[in-house]
């Protein structure tokens, strides 16, 4: 029996979930498990994209979303579902792993017995636009409700889902992870003042604008951002002006290369706004940023609360630019301060590998295949 990871979505992916998709069938068939991965082609090997080896217990399979040509440019969740089912055999699929709404409603009313293990990332009912919402809430009802088992990625998400959804089945709580590199090059913490840096998406609930702004207030330090496309970029630097902070844009850039970007850097910052995104996320940078044993400034929220004590970092105001200036420059002017706090939170990383959350989904996953 094999279990069956669906991905609707192209792979490699310039998204977070894409990275986090990777690193988790990896780890689940690091575990012992047969895992199929389907996933929406795309250039290039998904694994190498992130540099992570394929174990040999992962099968890709490569299925279009597409309409055929000349209208290919459009896609759906239903073409991908349905060329899906006439490529697996039911009888050697012992569980399905989703994350996404729709295409766990269609596999669950297309495959009889389908035993679902729905993974939460956030709650659709609160993050969905408005016109949406009720559609999606209903949606959303129905696959929480028939699937087999329930992970979600922080406890804000796995509370939410039972307070909307009046659940009876448990919720299993499974942070995000990071690939933990056990030797790190020394820092030099004398220059934190030029090794703060930003990597991710250049997304407005994730305060990269709030970074921008606060560059004003801290002239003569630098700050290398990494992420964003030509047109985010100016508008960050348009709006950080001349003056203030030297911003270092990278643009996207290898995800192998990022790691190598944080372990050289001092100061990290995750100044997320409180916005509904927010209040769901097991930020992957935020591990990543610990594993490489940066000192944290980042935004008092209670999806980091989950994470980080009251003394492992220091926190701002949500959305509010001088606390954040504040912070950086405290740090900056206290570099023994900022060493300890990285190494205080490296070493708080060791509980967030891809490893030991591929361990954790095994236990929910594993029981389910064995039925069969």
């Amino acid at each position: 029996m094999r279990l069956l990871y669906v991905f609707p979505e192209p792979l490699p992916l310039e998204r977070a979930r894409g990275i986090q998709t990777v690193h988790t069938v990896a780890a689940l068939a690091a575990q012992g498990l047969d895992v199929t991965l389907a996933h929406v082609p795309s250039t290039g090997d998904p694994f190498d994209a992130y540099s992570v080896a394929m174990p040999g217990k992962v099968r890709l399979l490569p299925v279009s979303r597409s309409l055929p040509w000349p209208f290919a440019r459009m896609h759906s969740n239903r073409f991908f579902a349905a060329r899906l089912a006439k490529r697996i055999d039911p009888g050697e699929i012992g569980a399905v792993m989703a994350r996404h709404l729709k295409i766990s409603t269609l596999l669950l009313d297309r495959i009889p017995g389908l035993r679902l293990v729905y993974e939460a990332h956030e709650v659709f009912a609160d993050t969905a636009p408005p016109r949406r919402r009720k559609k999606t809430e209903r949606l959303e009802r129905a696959v929480v409700r028939r699937a087999a088992a329930l992970v979600a990625n922080s406890k804000a998400t796995a509370a939410r889902l039972r307070a909307l959804y009046d659940l009876t089945a448990p919720i299993e709580v499974i942070p995000n992870g990071v690939e933990y590199p056990e030797s790190l090059p020394a820092k030099d913490w004398a220059r934190a003042s030029e090794r703060i840096i930003y990597a991710g998406s250049f997304f407005s609930w994730k305060g990269v604008d709030d970074l921008a702004e606060a560059a004003r207030a801290l002239p003569g330090l630098s700050i290398r951002l990494i992420g964003g496309d030509e047109a985010r970029i100016a508008q960050l630097r348009a709006r950080a002006g001349s003056s203030g902070a030297a911003l270092d844009f990278t643009g996207r850039i290898p995800h192998g290369r990022v790691a190598a970007e944080l372990a050289r850097a001092c100061i990290a910052v995750l100044p997320n706004r409180a916005d509904p995104d927010s209040a769901f996320t097991s930020p992957i940078k935020l591990f990543e940023y610990m594993a490489a044993g940066c000192a944290l400034v980042v935004s008092d929220l209670p999806s980091v609360r989950e994470v980080l004590g009251e003394d492992d970092a220091v926190w701002i105001n949500p959305g509010d630019a001088a606390s954040l200036a504040r912070a950086i420059r405290a740090l900056v002017e206290d570099p023994e301060r900022a060493r300890r706090l990285g190494a205080r939170v490296r070493e708080k990383a060791r509980n967030y590998t891809w490893a030991a959350r591929g361990e954790r989904l095994a236990r929910v996953v594993r029981p389910l295949i064995e039925q069969r």
